[in-house]
């Protein structure tokens, strides 16, 4: 009996120490025996696939080691509105690991919020004044050798990108993370040397589902996505910061530095930017120790696949002019390359619904403002808009075929070559310029709209947009990039770089200076074009009417619907548009620089008043019944839309008419324009302020004299049309009159001034009435300037129609709002 139990008793007893051999202290399982039967997978993190119970395991190995953290939206929604397109990047975390007994925490420091100095215990008394965020706790599942095994599933099933965000805020309906309805995607998950990526199917589940959503979801309760969670290794420490510089456009990091000495500014600003380095420094050109290079989505179409690549790549001409040689080089994503993989800058082309925003972002290490990797998003729908566009100014298709020879599919490759390099440029740390297109096309990171050139009686597109990088992208890749020579003063070298851009007439205004409709300089618009905006607004004005004089059926292929030569006419007739508002500009308009003290740049200046008053006379021909009445053999072209053809509401003009066209919804749209420009109610407040200081300047009571003189008190036309949108505009006119009297947001004497010529107009009114349509006018406009004396809420107008969506024609959406076409 001994001789068969000590065989037993021999093996529980190996057993016993190979599984103490093991375990650490505390008797915890091992990694290893937890794991056995998954799938490992290592690199910069090592993880386990548990295939039975569906989870992910991370092997933690470094504790307190930062690391970047960012989701991405790997597959997305396909709706602009909403804005969850394939490839958005979300924000990036620095986090660390952080253990406390069995537990793990993700922390991430506050880099907001700094001391950069040596002294230990005043850097902890910053850190100790300011919030962390833990973005996760995990339970230690397993651990040996130092290292602890965590499930990190439920970190992953989360709506990291805020999709129920974005759906609520766009007002699409109530919608929640449906955990039963989520899970891994292992195709997309895996481990590079650098970065370690995870990706998830996730469903968000909701009732009342908006437009956009049933537009594009299968089941649109049900909106499945995949969302990519990027594990990334930091740079080391060779990257040197460089200072950030008003005067030259780039994004960057910005924290308060509290070891700063009181006499200096507390805020301390940094540029963003790639690391790039000299292979020879002392050389004044040089090839770059690590090129950097972007990677062209393969998914995109020839002949955009060239035009994209080839865009691209003008940015090589400035780096060329920052001493360096193929320092930047574009690529197309090799078959194997993971675009996930963080080694890749990536240009990605995206599908939507509708034509949409394209985007250019870049991870950033927060620390120091390296750029990590860049990724640029365009949307695929855009070059059809262009296409459009084009066909409205020179198409013909009376016997022609659509190539990449004709002139509509040229400009259209034209504006994409100068979009990819748009886009690109923000993923390099740049900005917005939107004085560049005032200063000869000097910037690639303006948005210009097509020019379009007459001559005799047709346009010419042949130079619609600039072909290579601008010289104000030289200037700001030489600041960003150039390095300098050991020995040399590198803030000297950077504002001589500056100063030598501002001799050669180059300057830098951005977002802020341009988007907001009362914004006062003239030279800083989206999509305007020339020197100077009123001469410009003329020169469009006069390619405008060639187009509608020449507009035809020959507009639209053969075969298509005459009802869709609407959206063809849309971009032709409101063709003034961005130039409206530019000119709009010069009207109370102040000229301005980021200037310096001591750097010799004029501060500010208001508009002169002849500029002010020619602007004003410019923009009055914009509302003349002329202008604005169509030709009645374009509204005999457009009949109602036949079966299964229903138009895009934003791509032709609203009616009031049902199904029919309606030749006053197009005046109505452009009049209104014209006039929502001038009464923006901050131009107003500056008439009243700029004619108190200068007599000679425009004032607001003479701009209302100007514009009732233009309308109310102007005979109507002979032509009944033209008599009719006259008094569409007075209407128009009337109606932006009394909602400035009462709007309680400006300053009380624009109320009193708007008053005051309210009072006159009731006076001047014509009695009697000449015709029954006279007559109803001023009746009209008596009853509704009376209820203004009683009590202006009772005023009871008809809403004005909206103009047919212009944006996006070009590059970009509103700079660090959530509708951004760029993430510093």
């Amino acid at each position: 009996m001994k001789k068969r139990l000590f065989p037993l008793f021999y093996l529980l007893l190996t057993l016993n120490s190979q599984i103490n051999a093991q375990a650490p202290p505390g008797g915890t399982t091992s990694i290893a025996t937890f794991t056995a039967g998954m799938e490992r997978n290592t690199g910069f993190m090592t993880y386990y696939w548990d295939a039975k119970k569906g989870k992910v395991w991370l092997e933690i190995d470094k504790f307190d080691t930062e690391f970047l953290y960012y989701p991405t939206l790997a597959q997305g929604v396909g709706s602009n509105d909403i804005g969850l397109d394939r490839g958005r990047l979300g924000q990036e975390h620095i986090v660390k690991f952080q253990r406390s007994g069995p537990k793990i925490l993700l922390i991430e420091p506050n880099y907001a919020y700094r001391a950069i100095t040596s002294d230990q215990l005043e850097r902890r008394a910053v850190e100790e004044s300011f919030a962390k965020s833990v973005h996760a706790g995990f339970d230690i599942a397993a651990e040996e050798s130092g290292k602890a095994l965590v499930d990190l599933t439920p970190f992953l099933m989360q709506d990291a990108v805020g999709a129920v965000q974005a759906i609520t805020r766009t007002k699409q309906g109530s919608f929640k993370f449906d955990p039963l309805r989520s899970a891994m995607y292992l195709p997309r998950t895996k481990s590079f040397p650098q970065n370690t990526e995870f990706e998830t199917i996730i469903t968000i589940t909701g009732e009342n589902p908006g437009g956009y959503l049933r537009e594009v979801v299968p089941t649109p309760t049900a909106v499945t996505m995949h969302q990519h969670h990027s594990f990334v290794q930091l740079p080391d420490a060779g990257y040197k910061s460089r200072a950030f510089d008003p005067r030259i456009g780039y994004g960057g990091i910005e924290y308060f530095d509290y070891a700063t000495p009181v006499s200096q500014p507390i805020m301390k600003r940094y540029i963003s930017r790639h690391r790039l380095e000299k292979k020879d420094p002392s050389a004044a050109v040089s090839e770059a120790v690590k090129p950097i290079v972007y990677y062209l989505d393969p998914g995109t179409p020839e002949p955009i696949r060239s035009a994209l690549m080839e865009g691209t790549a003008w940015w090589n001409q400035a780096f060329e002019a920052a001493g360096y040689k193929d320092a930047f080089q574009v690529k197309l994503l090799p078959a194997d390359a993971d675009p996930m993989d963080v080694r890749y800058n990536l240009v990605q082309w995206v599908h939507r619904s509708t034509r949409g925003w394209s985007y250019g972002g870049s991870i950033i290490d927060p620390r120091t403002g390296e750029i990590i990797k860049g990724k640029v998003t365009l949307g695929s729908l855009r070059v059809r808009q262009d296409y459009l566009i084009a066909q409205g100014l020179v198409g013909d298709f009376s016997g022609i075929t659509t190539s990449s020879a004709d002139p509509m599919m040229q400009m259209s490759l034209d504006r994409l070559r100068q979009l990819a390099a748009h886009e690109v440029g923000h993923t390099l740390g740049l900005p917005h310029n939107y004085i560049a297109s005032t200063q000869n096309r000097a910037s690639v990171m303006d948005y210009p709209t097509m020019v379009a050139k007459v001559k005799g009686a047709s346009i010419d597109l042949s130079d619609a947009y600039a072909k290579g990088i601008g010289d104000y992208d030289k200037w700001s890749i030489r600041y960003g990039y150039e390095q300098f020579p050991t020995g040399v003063d590198e803030k000297q070298s950077l504002n001589k770089i500056v100063t030598d851009m501002h001799k050669a007439g180059l300057t830098f205004l951005t977002d802020q200076d341009a988007r907001p409709e009362g914004s006062s300089h003239p030279g800083t618009h989206l999509w305007d074009n020339g020197a100077n905006a009123v001469d410009e607004l003329k020169r469009v004005s006069d390619v405008r009417r060639i187009a509608l004089a020449t507009f035809s059926d020959k507009k639209i292929p053969a075969g298509a619907p005459m009802a869709t030569l609407e959206e063809v006419l849309v971009p032709m007739y409101m063709f003034h548009r961005y130039q409206v508002e530019s000119a709009a500009k010069v009207v109370g308009g102040q000229t301005y620089t980021n200037a310096l003290r001591g750097d010799g740049q004029a501060v500010m200046s208001t508009v002169p008043a002849q500029e002010q008053k020619r602007a004003l006379d410019a923009l009055l021909t914009t509302i003349d019944p002329a202008f604005l009445a169509l030709p009645k053999s374009i509204i005999a072209l457009i009949p109602p839309r036949p079966f299964r053809y229903d138009p895009n509401p934003r791509e032709v003009f609203k009616r009031r008419t049902g199904i029919t066209f309606d030749p006053m919804a197009a005046p109505e749209a452009a009049a209104g324009m014209t006039l929502q420009m001038l009464f923006n109610p901050e131009r107003v407040s500056r008439l009243v302020d700029q004619s108190a200081m200068d007599p000679t300047q425009v004032s607001l009571e003479s701009m209302l004299d100007q514009l009732l003189a233009a309308t109310w008190y102007k005979a109507d036309p002979a032509d009944g049309y033209q008599a009719e949108v006259k008094r569409l505009t007075d209407k128009l006119l009337l109606q932006r009159m009394i909602d400035l009297a009462g709007n309680q947001e400006v300053a009380s004497q624009v109320r009193a001034i708007a008053l005051l010529k309210l009072s006159e107009m009731k006076s001047k009114l014509k009695v009697p009435y000449e015709t029954p349509k006279l007559a109803a006018h001023h009746l009209f406009a008596l009853d509704q300037i009376r209820r203004t004396e009683g009590n202006i809420a009772d005023v009871r107008p008809t809403s004005a129609q909206a103009p047919p969506d212009g944006a996006p024609i070009d590059p970009g959406q509103e700079w660090l709002s959530p509708d951004c076409d760029w993430k510093p």
